[in-house]
């Protein structure tokens, strides 16, 4: 019989089983012993094994029978090819992932897409239609059980809805994966097999499938339930890089169904729509699909209506018309048309729909522009604008003006700000993302209206929720988080309810169950993200940061470190790019998340303007859309934010965050999941290429791991997943033993009990719980086929029965039928006879008329019957209308009363939920009630304690009035003191505007100084290293190989000593001491030996300076000259300036002190004095008005920077001018607290003035505290040292715990292998582990003992280098703190270069550590592999041997007990591998010392021989150069050059120069403008204060103190400006020096010229005087000689001093650094006095600071001043020399020439003599070729001679470059000069601030003493009101007794 061919569709669903039952394939298995392998290529490869070596197996693959061998760990056991292909993966006999891999792997090649996978279906995308879709598919599956037909989506849908209707119980189908996997595919399967099996027009089934044919046949409501996908496919679905379809939103479908099951409504709700699509896009990605489809399919008409143009004009469309395979725009767009149409949308909304999406792209295209000197944006085109307020229907001036200029409310005015093109592009994108997001919510809501057109709610409902999957990208921002944090909530579902619910159900019904734990801990990371508080998370966090206005993304990274950095899922990025950076550790893998621009994404902000227009738009639509735009998180919102509170409540009226939003949608969303019944759908998808057929092994493995499947396929086989009551299986399967169970009542737990035994069931299939039985998988699938047997052997039964009644009663009816048959046939015969016999044709003709006369009888009788039977036809009739009519009645009455019962039954549920909810309400007010009796007994004792106070207060208060008395005489006496004291603040502060002017001054030059001494500090400084390195270096790596030689032998020995005796730690400690004695001997050596080398660097530079100082006293008297000359005009026009300014200002300054006698004498006179002030200050805000516009009209580009400075000083002003008011309103009241303020101000001065003394004390210990600081160096490379010796030691330790522990792994392993002698092993190993542990404390005492030994040492030498700090503070010479700074400089050197070569063997421990780290983890993860694997083998012999279970459970806990013993040592054992890896890094950096020392010498000897080469090279060229002509002229040309480019630079310096006095000289009248502002203001301020506040008058006589000494800095700083304009004139003198000194060089230049034209006319003379030029020639060489051996050392004398210039300034910029440390210091250690003795010390910390400063830069500038004198002598002399030597290189050259050409002649003369004479004169001839030998030699010496003479030429040519950049050096430092005049003023500004603040200090103290008075006086009223209602009450008592009497 040959067998049928399965279908088409039939292919993709069902297996081959030919392929399944070859015994083929079965041998093959069973011979090869085929396993699995990992591959790098397909994930794991078949292979058998041939042979085994103990943890090493010999495998040869099955494709290419390669043979290798494998770790036996890594292999995995393969299944029979009888479960190839299999349905559920559940089922296979060994459980792993290459065997779950290899079976989807299979399955998907077959085209079969569907697999189970224990409780849910894996589904892997085909990327192809497959024919499995289909009606006649859906009805394969209605109804069927899940084992009964192949897995499919439909099955899934099938059993929620069955399960839904049988357990009335709500279901959900959740359908997850990656984008692309086919979630949104599996959906709308999902709904279309529901739309079909649950329809409720069933009936027209038939007439509407012959209408159309193979398309479905749905209901109206079915219909639109369908077609809703399409719409919302349209709004919010795009094309990405990994799906062509992808949906850019998560939806969740809840489909209502009635108690028959019929689809009753619908409603869609949507999550997380990615609104920024709509702006921009990746290159290959489209914008979402309705803007392509709208372009390309609107037609003419509706196209100009919309104002639509090509894909190209569009920004926000970036990759402009991006097709998509096998889909046409247009087609879709009549598609979407339709579908609305079926939704119930008008044409109206249609086209409503469309403008706004036209909108949208039309808001890309406006263009903004930035104006030229501003920054505020323009729209020159509006043509994109007049588009979209002609879509939306508001005006187009209003919408230009709202986004360019909105209206923002500050405080309670409404003001106009300017947008800048970045803000303005920011807003109308978010803009356009809103529309948009609105859009899709409005039509989100028009089909949840179509779908429940009934308004009734179903009796169940079926989900089904398609969100994106867990995404991990490059860069990861907020909508990364809100999907991964879903999916770690949904997570959290799958393994709540496939793991934690099942096994806590076990433990409920008391099953012997071990817990094992499957799933991921997810709660962690979700607290992580969504918690409120204590700490909040990362939601909360980011709610919180948005309400302050200042907070940045930096910011909410910053506070998410510092609260969540301890967390366990939180970590921080290796590799920091951005600040806005943080990882999170999902169960997915680590995500890095980048949070830029997060608070504006979470506070999803718009424009209000144009939202108010939006709102009140011409069109209807538009209006609808922002009805709500009130709550729209505008421009005010951000303004007002800080006044609200930053909880996670929300109050009415408040914007809500998105993450807020997001996360009660979520919440919903989990709760109604939590209630139902869930299904899940794992969608995988096999590759990225969207290639059908093909499958990528690795990308599965990651998302099966991800999903959780393999976990929930080993519950579900270790578990018992299928469960039943006792009642329902007692019910169901009573049938299989009928006689099992007696008559009568009986348990269920013993019927079930009974039934079981009698079914014969394996014990280890079953458990029997307190409710339930438990079954495994595949029991209950058994049970229902023997019953379904039992059922057909009862009905066949039955039928038999059936079938012999109806054949028995078939049979009697032939029986009567044969008689009847016999009758007939006699009757027949009978008539035969008779037919022609003619007696019976007679009488049958006869017989007729004897019935005649009854025929008229018989005719009434009929008539009568008629009558009857039409009387009775009528009464059937009406009787028939009225039962019609009772029936529709009662049909009527019957749906209203199931609908009814639907609305009770709903309402009953709904009942018992608010009966739910307010029992957990009680309880809650149950709780509350509590707490709030606890807190009423609180406040009751509190009342009686603050009764006891307030008796306490009225005595105090008594007391403060007697006291308050006597203050005030004090007070008046205050009052005429301050008076004094004011006006000579006011002479104070003038001089101090004197004085800051020339502070500025001398600031200014003093940085120009400096920036020249730095200049020739580190010229110096290089050529100091490119003389002395080489000879340093040799010394150096001498003296260091001899060291480390030794050291090397000491570190041998020590070696051998320590693998002898590891346990003599304590030996050691004294090799330790001699080796650190050794090393000091080293230092002090190497000390005198540089002390020897700075003593003979100082007698040179002595030597150089006597002689520099001869030379030049005489050209140095002249410029002194002309330099006081200029000062002292200078300063005497500055000084006559500043007289008419005092005078001025004391004018001033007298009216002023007129104007306060007046007002104190009419201090009565309140009101007038009040009106003046008012004036005053009018008047001072004026002239306010009038600087800031002058300021504006001068600095036009500061005033948009500055704007928000001068606003906030002027709401200062104004703040200060209604403080003043108040202060005098409460006067009267302040004047009993003076006296105290006065009492502790005294209190402060004294304080002040301890700490002033304590200053200067501090100031004299820190000029010791230098020296310290060199001895902590030296300490520090001991101890380092000491720590070297140390870890080598440690190391040898080390290794031998390390090959303990080896052993112990050994051991292990044989354990895991011998089962049988576990429990002896482990006591082995736990002695073992007693004793390492013993070891490692004997190990840390001697570690100890060692550090104890190293502190005691360290404490000998801190007493040594005290000794030494008090010998060397005695020294205090210039000389000594120079070589003190040298060595300094020479240590540092050798720091450097140390720490360098540390540097780089750092990196390679690094790489060696990172090497062992692979190591260890391969190792580890060996481990874990071995572990793995016994599992499985453990969960395979639970399978195949029932029997053996229980001893493989105790097994299991010992296994267990072991992996944790075995953690633990390994952790060990990774510490004790740090230790020994970081001690071997110590000894090789001490290994590479020698060879880095080596390098260097052989590098030294290379430069050496690089260097003979370059002369040899050199000579060639000198050679070349003789040969060549025309030299005279290309030198002639570079001269020229180089006199070219030194002009311009020389023009640039003097533009500079210009540039910088004028940009000086501007700010410096800016500054005095703002200060004379400021101070007048201050004025005007302090005399309203001292006529009504007597409060600072102390503290400004503490101040005069500090004014004085800033008077006395500011004339030592003016000096220092006068010293520095005369540098700087001086300077220009030379610049007009060295313009001189070309023009001279040009003139030479000219001459040489000249005298070579006459050369070449005297070249016949030159040839007659041959030995005239040689006398010269020589003459020549000697002057050359004589010229080079000066440059040289004039050079070195250069060198020197540029070597002590660069120590000086290094020595000077620790001094000040250390001078900042010092002062920090002591600011923290004055700490602890109170707020204004920390500020008063703190200014005269500064005062003192800048005291030291200026008299040690008024020495250093006189240094340099003399310093850079000479520095110009020496540079005019080496110009003078570099003139005489161009002119005798000019002769060389020419003298060069006219021999060459003589010897031309020469040559010439003798070739004509050769050919005249060749016969004659041969012995002639011979002497000629030895005279052309002699001239030949001559010529080589003067080619020598001419190299010595260029290389002289060149190093001149590089001392004028050099001069060249000294010259842009000092430039810079005057540039440097400038800023530190800068920040003086800043520094003075911070002082008078500080004054303010210290004002305003004492303003709030003053305040806070009035609160105070103003409690006691109402204390003092509560007082006085008690006392006379006790008094009333004494008298009321006192009345009472008086009648009895």
């Amino acid at each position: 019989m040959s067998k049928k061919a399965p279908s088409e569709d039939e292919k993709f669903l069902f297996v081959d089983k030919d392929f399944l039952n070859s015994p083929m394939a079965q041998a093959d298995w069973s011979a090869k012993k085929l396993v699995w392998i990992p591959s790098e290529r397909h994930g794991f490869e078949a292979a058998s094994i041939k042979e085994e070596h103990g943890d090493e197996v010999l495998v040869e693959l099955a494709d290419n029978a390669k043979k290798m061998t494998v770790n036996k760990d890594d292999i995995q056991k393969m299944n029979p090819p009888k479960f190839s292909k299999v349905e559920d993966m559940a089922e296979l006999t060994c459980l792993n992932e290459a065997s779950v891999l290899h079976n989807i792997r299979e399955r998907y090649f077959s085209g079969l897409i569907y697999t189970y996978s224990g409780l849910f279906c894996v589904v892997v995308n085909p990327y192809k239609m497959l024919p499995i879709y289909s009606e006649k598919i859906i009805e394969m599956y209605k109804g069927k059980k899940r084992h009964e037909v192949p897995p499919h989506i439909y099955s899934i849908a099938d059993n929620a809805y069955r399960n839904m209707m049988q357990d009335r119980e709500d279901q959900s189908i959740l359908c997850t994966g990656e984008s692309g996997a086919g979630k949104t595919e599996n959906t709308k399967k999902v709904i279309q097999y529901l739309a079909l099996v649950a329809s409720s027009h069933k009936g027209k089934k038939d007439s509407s499938a012959q209408q159309s044919g193979a398309q479905f046949a749905y209901g109206e409501l079915e219909k639109q339930l369908l077609q809703a996908n399409p719409i919302l496919e349209a709004f919010g679905n795009a094309k990405t890089i990994k799906n062509d379809n992808s949906s850019r939103f998560g939806k969740f479908i809840r489909i209502n169904f009635d108690v028959t099951g019929y689809i009753v409504g619908a409603n869609i709700e949507t999550y997380l729509l990615e609104k920024s699509r709509c702006i921009r896009q990746a290159k290959t990605e489209r914008a979402f699909h309705i803007f392509y489809y709208m372009i390309a399919g609107a037609q003419n008409k509706l196209r100009e209506e919309l104002l639509l143009e090509p894909f190209s004009n569009y920004r926000f469309l970036s990759a402009g018309h991006v097709q998509i395979t096998g889909q046409e725009d247009n087609e879709m767009y009549e598609e979407t048309m339709e579908a609305m149409n079926i939704m119930g949308l008008t044409e109206e909304e249609r086209i409503d729909i469309l403008k706004v999406c036209s909108t949208v792209m039309q808001l890309g295209n406006i263009e903004f522009k930035k104006e030229r000197n501003q920054e505020q944006a323009t729209m020159p085109d509006n043509t994109a604008a007049q588009k979209v307020c002609h879509l939306q229907g508001i005006n187009v001036t209003d919408f230009t003006r709202a986004i360019l200029t909105p209206r923002i409310k500050v405080g309670r005015e409404v003001v106009q700000k300017a947008q800048t093109k970045e803000q303005a592009d920011f807003a109308t994108e978010a803009l356009a993302k809103a529309v948009f997001e609105r859009l899709f919510r409005w039509i989100l809501a028009r089909v949840n209206k179509a779908l429940d057109k009934t308004k009734r709610q179903g009796a169940s409902f079926l989900g089904i929720l398609d969100i994106a999957g867990f995404e991990i990208f490059e860069d990861n921002s907020f909508e990364q988080l809100c999907i991964n944090y879903t999916n770690e909530k949904l997570q959290q579902l799958f393994n709540h309810t496939m793991f934690i619910l099942e096994q806590e159900e076990y433990q409920r019904e008391g099953i012997e169950w071990n817990f094992i734990d499957f799933g991921l801990d997810l709660q962690p990371c979700i607290e992580l993200i969504e918690r409120p508080n204590n700490p909040p998370g990362i939601l909360a966090l980011l709610d919180e940061e948005c309400w302050f206005p200042k907070a940045t993304d930096v910011s909410f990274v910053e506070k998410l470190m510092n609260t969540q950095g301890s967390h366990v899922k939180f970590a921080k990025p290796k590799q920091l790019k951005d600040k806005t950076e943080f990882s999170l550790l999902h169960y997915a893998g680590k995500v890095d998340y980048n949070a830029t621009s997060w608070l504006t994404k979470n506070m999803d902000p718009l424009n209000d303007n144009v939202t108010t227009l939006l709102s009140n738009s011409s069109s209807l639509f538009v209006q609808d859309l922002w009805k709500d735009s009130d709550r729209v998180v505008g421009l005010d919102t951000l303004a007002k934010m800080t006044d609200m509170p930053s909880g996670s409540k929300t109050k009415k009226g408040m914007f809500r965050t998105v993450g807020q939003l997001y996360k009660e949608s979520l919440a919903k969303l989990m709760t109604t999941l939590h209630n139902t019944q869930p299904n899940f759908v794992r969608c995988i998808i096999p590759n990225h290429e969207k290639r059908a057929g093909k499958l990528d092994a690795h990308l599965v493995l990651e998302q099966l791991r991800c999903n959780g499947v393999l976990e929930g396929i080993r519950i579900c086989r270790q578990g018992f997943p299928n469960r039943v009551l006792f009642q329902e299986f007692r019910q169901r399967y009573e049938i299989l033993a009928a006689n099992a169970i007696p008559k009568g009542f009986m348990d269920g737990k013993q019927a079930c009990c009974l039934m079981i035994k009698h079914l014969d069931l394996d014990p280890n299939l079953y458990r029997i719980g307190q409710s339930k039985v438990f079954f495994r998988t595949g029991v209950l699938a058994q049970l229902e086929e023997e019953r379904d047997l039992k059922i057909t052997v009862v009905i066949i039964a039955f039928q038999a029965q059936a079938r012999g009644f109806l054949a028995r009663k078939a049979f009697a009816k032939r029986q009567q039928q044969l008689t009847a048959m016999k009758v007939i046939q006699r009757n027949c015969a009978a008539y035969l006879k008779l037919r022609n016999w003619q007696w019976w044709r007679l009488f049958t003709k006869v017989k007729p008329l004897l019935q005649v006369t009854r025929q008229e009888e018989e005719m009434s009788l009929k008539d009568e019957e008629l009558l009857k039977a039409k009387e009775v036809a009528v009464k059937v009739e009406s009787e028939l209308k009225e039962i019609t009519l009772k029936h529709t009645s009662v049909l009527e009455e019957r749906n209203a009363l199931q609908e009814q019962l639907q609305a009770e039954t709903e309402l009953y549920a709904e009942a018992e939920e608010m009966r739910v909810r307010l029992a957990s309400k009680k309880q809650e007010l149950e709780e509350i009630l509590h707490e709030m009796e606890a807190r009423l007994d609180e406040e009751e004792d509190r009342a009686q304690t603050l009764l006891l106070d307030k008796k306490k207060m009225q005595q105090q208060m008594q007391e403060l009035e007697e006291h308050l008395e006597e203050e005030e005489d004090a007070r008046q006496k205050l009052q005429l003191e301050k008076v004094t004291c004011e006006g000579k603040i006011k002479k104070l502060e003038d001089d101090i505007l004197v004085m800051e002017d020339h502070n500025n001054k001398l600031l200014k030059e003093r940085k120009l100084m400096e920036e020249r001494i730095a200049d020739f500090s580190t010229n110096l400084a290089e050529e100091e290293e490119k003389s002395k390195n080489l000879t340093k270096l040799k010394n150096k790596h001498e003296s260091m190989i001899s060291e480390l030689e030794v050291r090397l032998k000491k570190e041998e020995k020590g070696r051998q000593e320590l693998d002898k005796a590891k346990r003599k730690l304590e030996a050691e400690s004294s090799d330790l001491q001699d080796q650190i004695a050794d090393l000091q001997a080293q230092i002090a050596d190497l000390k005198a030996q540089l002390a020897k080398k700075e003593e003979e660097l100082q007698n040179a530079l002595a030597r150089l300076e006597d002689e520099t100082a001869q030379k030049n006293n005489a050209l140095k008297k002249i410029r002194e000259l002309e330099g006081h000359i200029s000062d002292l005009q200078e300063d005497l026009d500055s000084e006559r300036v500043a007289r008419n300014k005092a005078e001025k200002i004391k004018r001033d300054l007298g009216e002023e002190l007129e104007a306060l006698k007046s007002e104190l004498e009419d201090t009565l006179d309140t009101t007038a004095t009040q009106q003046e002030l008012r004036a005053k200050r009018e008047q001072e805000v004026t002239l306010l008005k009038r600087a800031i516009e002058d300021e504006n009209r001068t600095h036009e580009a500061q005033i948009q920077e500055m704007r928000q400075k001068h606003t906030q000083a002027a709401e200062e002003l104004t703040e200060q001018l209604e403080q003043s008011k108040r202060v005098k309103s409460n006067l009267e009241k302040a004047k009993q607290a003076l006296e105290k303020e006065t009492s502790e101000l005294t209190i402060e001065v004294r304080s002040l003035i301890q700490a002033k003394q304590d200053g200067e004390h501090k100031r004299k210990k820190l000029e010791g505290q230098v020296a310290d600081l060199q001895s902590r160096f030296n300490d520090s490379e001991k101890q380092k040292a000491e720590l070297g010796e140390r870890c080598s030691k440690v190391t040898i330790e080390l290794e031998s715990v390390t090959n303990l522990l080896n052993e112990a792994e050994g051991k292990n392993i044989k354990l895991s292998k011998d089962v049988s002698s576990l429990s002896s092993q482990l006591q082995d190993t736990q002695e073992l582990l007693a004793e390492e542990t013993r070891q490692k404390l004997q190990f840390s005492t001697k570690l100890r003992q060692a550090e104890d030994d190293k502190n005691s040492l360290q404490e000998q030498l801190e007493e040594e280098t005290e000794a030494k700090r008090n010998v060397e503070r005695h020294v205090s010479t210039l000389n000594i703190q120079l070589s003190d700074s040298k060595k300094k400089l020479e240590e540092m050197s050798g720091n450097i270069e140390l720490l360098e070569e540390g540097k780089k063997r750092l990196q390679r421990d690094l790489e060696a550590a990172n090497t062992q780290f692979e190591e260890k983890a391969s190792a580890y993860d060996k481990l874990e592999k071995t572990k793995n694997r016994l599992q499985q083998e453990l969960e395979d012999t639970l399978m195949d041997l029932d029997n053996q279970r229980q001893i493989v459970s105790n097994l299991e806990k010992k296994q267990k007990k072991f992996d944790q013993m075995l953690a633990e040592e390994k952790s060990i054992s990774n510490k004790y591998a740090d230790e020994r890896d970081r001690a071997e890094a110590e000894a090789r950096e001490k290994e590479t010392k020698a060879l880095s020392l080596a390098r260097a010498l052989d590098e030294a000897q290379d430069s050496r021989e690089e260097l003979e080469r370059a002369n040899k090279a050199l000579k060639i060229e000198m050679e070349d150069l003789i040969s060549s002509k025309d030299d005279v002229g290309k030198n002639v040309h570079e001269l020229e050059k180089s006199k070219r480019g030194l002009e311009a630079q020389v023009e640039e310096m003097k533009t500079q120069l210009e540039e910088l006095e004028d940009e000086l000289q501007a700010a410096e009248d800016a500054k005095l403008r703002l200060e004379v502002n400021m101070q007048a203001l201050k004025a005007q301020f302090e005399r309203d204060l001292q006529g009504r506040d007597e409060m600072g008058e102390e503290k400004k006589r503490q101040l005069v103190k500090q004014v004085r000494e800033l008077e006395t800095e500011l004339e030592d700083e003016r000096k220092q400006k006068a010293l520095a304009a005369g540098a700087k004139k001086k300077l220009e003198t030379d610049i007009k020096d060295l313009e001189g000194q070309m023009e001279t060089a040009s003139k030479g230049r000219d001459e040489a010229i000249k005298q070579l034209r006459k050369l070449q006319a005297q070249m016949k003379d030159f040839q007659r005087e041959l030995e005239d030029a040689h006398t010269a020639r020589e003459e020549v060489l000697v002057t050359a000689k004589e010229s080079e051996k000066k440059s040289k050392s004039l050079e070195a004398e250069l060198m020197q001093l540029q070597e002590d210039l660069a120590a000086a300034e290094r020595a000077r910029k620790q001094a000040e650094a250390e001078r900042d440390e010092l002062s920090d210091e002591l600011a923290s250690n004055s700490s602890g006095k109170s707020a204004l003795a920390e500020e008063k010390r703190r200014l005269e910390a500064k005062i003192s600071q800048l005291e030291e400063e200026l008299e040690e830069e008024q020495g250093n500038m006189e240094i340099l001043n003399d310093r850079l004198r000479k520095s110009t002598q020496q540079v005019d002399q080496l110009n003078n020399e570099l003139q005489t030597e161009r002119t005798t290189s000019q002769k060389n050259e020419s003298a060069r020439q006219q021999m060459e050409r003589q010897n031309k002649e020469l040559k010439a003369k003798l070739q004509e003599m050769e050919n005249q004479v060749k016969s004659k004169f041969k012995s002639s001839i011979s002497g000629l070729e030895a005279k052309v030998a002699q001239l030949e030699e001559q010529l080589e010496q003067e080619s020598r001679e001419k190299q010595a003479a260029a290389k002289s030429m060149r190093q001149k040519d590089k001392k004028l470059k050099d001069l060249m950049m000294q010259v842009e050096d000092e430039r810079k430092q005057g540039e440097q000069y400038k800023d530190q005049a800068e920040k003086s003023n800043v520094r003075m500004k911070q002082l008078k601030r500080q004054l303010e603040e210290s004002e305003e200090e004492s303003q709030r103290a003053t305040a806070a003493r009035r609160k105070l008075q103003r409690e006691l006086d109402e204390a003092t009223e509560t007082n006085d009101a008690m006392s006379r209602e006790v008094n009333s009450l004494k008298s009321k008592l006192r009345g009472n007794p008086e009648p009895k009497e």
